[in-house]
């Protein structure tokens, strides 16, 4: 990882994350949750902004996290813009899978470092690192896993935004991307909203979210306004689930009802109660 970002080991080392898997039933249905996931995932990352410290001192972000991926390995990470274009389906996510540089191949209990090398070229039985050998399936799957862009495909899309946090937001994580993405009118609602966002706006957000939160700037006014209409489809989806599930939004509505997110909640601790100390973080936070 060192020789492609500056980042990669902090990422393996000092971050957390929780993801949210969910499902899709056909190439068309993926697409569509694909998208409004990738549109909307620098708004999951502000709401759930939670790693503003960096070795007992404030980073400057309010998700360290989120931006340590900015700098990881750009060829397996990011936005993947190509998902919005009119062409994508299944065929063309495994075109930019096979041109994603390879980590390793493993055999015999052992991983054999294949680092940069080409999965095409596996295919071909041309891979410099196991001459003459072609893939199994489980290949491809280990390959598959060493990709981490916002939103992955599997079998299922991974949601890959949010910081981890106490229990409180752990649920409400899956339950603001059900209600979202599993609702039929709020899917195709967040398909409407985000149609014109362009390329430069997406990647404007995951690059400065990080940072600001929902004060980030969008158009005429702020992410926060965004996230509450985001929320509201939510909302609205779970209702029309009809499983009672709105109560595990409550976290999040208050984050976006103030507009502070976690993160700031952390560093106003840090700088008044706690007097620039990190470790009331570890009694106080854990529920």
């Amino acid at each position: 990882m060192p020789k492609v970002g500056s980042l990669g080991l902090d990422m393996m080392f000092r971050t957390c994350t929780v993801q949210v898997n969910l499902d899709f039933s056909s190439e068309a249905d993926m697409i569509r949750k694909f998208r409004a996931g990738l549109a909307l995932q620098p708004i999951a990352t502000a709401l759930f902004a939670n790693s503003p410290f960096t070795e007992g001192k404030p980073n400057g972000y309010l998700s360290m996290r989120s931006h340590i991926w900015t700098d990881t390995d750009n060829n397996r990470a990011g936005m993947l813009p190509f998902v919005f274009d009119d062409s994508f389906g299944f065929e063309q996510y495994v075109d930019y899978a096979l041109d994603v540089p390879m980590y390793f191949v493993y055999r015999k209990k052992k991983y054999i470092d294949c680092a940069g090398m080409s999965f095409r070229d596996f295919l071909a039985g041309k891979l410099p690192c196991l001459p003459g050998e072609l893939p199994t399936l489980n290949d491809w799957e280990n390959h598959l896993t060493t990709i981490f862009p916002e939103v992955r495909l599997k079998r299922y899309l991974e949601m890959r935004g949010a910081d981890g946090g106490p229990w409180r937001r752990l649920c409400a994580l899956p339950a603001f991307w059900v209600g979202l993405l599993y609702d039929e009118d709020s899917l195709q609602n967040v398909l409407d909203m985000t149609a014109d966002w362009t390329t430069g706006e997406r990647q404007m957000l995951r690059n400065k979210v990080p940072k600001t939160g929902l004060k980030t700037p969008f158009r005429d006014g702020l992410l926060r306004h965004v996230a509450q209409d985001v929320l509201k489809l939510s909302k609205d989806g779970l209702e029309r689930r009809g499983f009672k599930e709105t109560g595990f939004l409550n976290e999040v509505a208050e984050v976006v009802r103030t507009g502070v997110t976690p993160a700031e909640k952390l560093l106003d601790m840090y700088h008044g109660k706690w007097r620039e100390s990190v470790d009331p973080v570890f009694e106080e936070l854990l529920y």
